[in-house]
């Protein structure tokens, strides 16, 4: 999936978000900033894998943010079911 596609999906942004929606089995993919603190990441990075769940992990905060048109950055997005 492209950052372009990610602009018109549905979607969740931010880790705890995300989380909650992996866990409720609604996501299809996962993009996580190249450029997010490992600490944030890691566990989401785990529960992807352990859901075999499909990551891209290629642009940072910033443009996840963008793309999402919000203010900040974002170090997760999800696009879901």
């Amino acid at each position: 999936m492209t950052l372009e596609s990610l602009k018109k999906a549905q979607r969740v942004i931010g880790v705890k978000q995300v989380t909650k929606a992996i866990n409720k089995d609604q996501v299809l993919c996962v993009f996580l900033a190249s450029d997010a603190d490992g600490r944030v990441v890691q566990p989401l990075r785990s529960l992807c894998e352990e859901k075999s769940i499909d990551m891209e992990i290629a642009h940072t905060m910033g443009e996840l943010g963008k793309t999402c048109s919000i203010e900040v950055g974002a170090a997760a997005v999800a696009v879901l079911k």
